[in-house]
């Protein structure tokens, strides 16, 4: 009798995980307590493989041998609970994913910020040295499937393959025994807290789960000079660690101990963050034998990602940069920290409970203009008011735009960092930057 599979959740990451499980021979079936994007569906159809969606129906997941969970499926839901009454063991995609994708580094990256930025940029970086390298995980592809495509292809056995994975908390709480060759830990400051009982200490153990199963011979890079990172125990034995200290970048380069210096001028990387993002590439890369002068060379074609501080214009003088993926305080304080000229800071949205304190001293340096952005825009406007900026409110990103496009002269930079989700007047942080970029094209001057 075939081992029965469960599924729960339909996105990227459950579809990839049903795919390669129908493939190794598995009972499979995909429940979905939402509806199921047309394109997935096709796929799931297409392999023969049962589906629902708009409930969890528990005689159809209670019989399972194991369930492979969405990472956005909390334990407290009712499903989950269920689950854990019956002992079934759960497990994530990337956790399954690892089971099958045979020999190969991975190189998996974590952290509140810049995950995206530098899962990218290490992909880049060693996609121009020629390494075969694939990227996925919480962007992109799924694990699960990159590791199908290489079965089918038969280059399970090939141990130069290479994964470069963006990696979640809440994909790594369900990992067992997931190993990187390269963890990367880049910073952990308040995030998803409502997900771990409003503890920074538990959210912070759950991105260390990304070490946990590494051993020697492995590699651990992480932020020496966080505070949170540097207040966590660490293994007595276990993977090399690379602690990234501050003086690694000085004078528009990055210096890598005494043998290498890249330059981060050609570029299109701003700001001390993004430095820090991409020394943290740089070391990867090379410890996966990519030569320095192609590493180079990637530094100076890399594209960042949409939305991330991301140059969208310069109309009669003035940059407009689109950050709308700051969707924390600790994000803005880095964007704010970038501007290199007086800048008019569009800001607002769906309030996380955040403190904007951290904020004040880049406000009170670098803005000349506060440009509020949502429905309710109270606690900025009184947060921000002492601070004796101009200030207006607005409730669209047209007029967001417009206002900013008034106070804004030639030299300035306009810089949409929202500090907030987005969820009161857009669908997502890359609808609220898509509308950014058509407003600001909208401009008449």
């Amino acid at each position: 009798m075939k081992k029965r599979i469960v599924i729960l959740g339909s996105g990227e990451s459950g579809t990839g995980a049903a795919l390669l499980a129908k493939h190794l021979g598995y009972d499979v079936f995909v429940s979905d307590s939402g509806a199921i994007k047309d394109r997935y569906k096709k796929e799931l159809d297409a392999q023969g493989i049962a589906w629902e969606e708009n409930r969890h129906t528990p005689d159809a997941i209670l019989n399972a041998a194991e369930i492979i969970k969405s990472p956005g499926i909390p334990e407290k839901s009712e499903v989950m609970q269920a689950v854990r009454a019956k002992g079934i063991n759960v497990i994530g995609e990337i956790e399954f994913g690892w089971r099958h994708a045979g020999k190969c580094s991975i190189v998996a990256i974590t952290g509140s910020n810049g995950k995206t930025t530098t899962t990218e940029l290490t992909f880049h970086l060693m996609k121009a040295a020629g390494l075969p390298v694939r990227m996925g995980g919480n962007i992109g592809n799924s694990f699960a499937r990159m590791a199908l495509d290489d079965i089918r292809a038969g280059k399970t056995k090939d141990a130069t393959r290479v994964f470069v994975l963006e990696v979640s908390s809440f994909q790594l709480d369900d990992i067992q025994q997931f190993r990187p060759k390269i963890a990367v830990l880049l910073n952990i400051t308040p995030d998803h807290l409502d997900r771990y009982d409003y503890k920074l200490e538990n959210y912070a153990q759950a991105k260390f789960r990304i070490t946990m199963n590494q051993k020697r011979g492995d590699v651990f890079i992480f932020n020496g000079f966080d505070p949170v990172i540097a207040g966590q125990p660490m293994q007595a034995a276990g993977p090399k660690r690379i602690a990234i200290r501050r003086g690694f970048y000085k004078n528009g380069r990055i210096n890598i101990g005494r043998s290498h210096a890249f330059d981060m001028t050609k570029g299109n990387l701003r700001g001390p963050h993004n430095m820090f993002n991409a020394v943290c590439a740089i070391r990867a890369s090379l410890l996966l034998g990519a030569d320095p002068l192609k590493v180079q060379d990637g530094l100076n074609t890399f594209v960042p990602p949409p939305h991330r501080l991301e140059r969208v214009a310069v109309k009669n003088g003035v940059t407009w940069i689109n950050d709308s993926k700051a969707t924390n305080v600790d994000s803005v304080f880095y964007a704010l920290q970038a501007m290199e000229t007086p800048t008019v800071w569009i800001v607002g949205g769906q309030d996380k409970g955040n403190d904007y304190t951290p904020l004040f001293p880049w406000v009170k340096k670098k803005v000349k203009g506060i440009v509020c952005m949502g429905l309710d825009n109270s606690k900025i406007v009184s947060a921000f008011k002492d601070l004796k900026k101009h200030m207006i409110e607005t409730k669209s990103m047209a007029d967001a735009v417009n206002a900013a496009a008034k106070w804004a002269t030639a030299g300035d930079t306009v810089l949409l960092s929202p500090a907030c989700a987005s969820f009161d007047l857009f669908k997502n942080y890359e609808d609220r930057g898509e509308q950014f970029r058509q407003a600001v094209q909208n401009l008449k001057h």
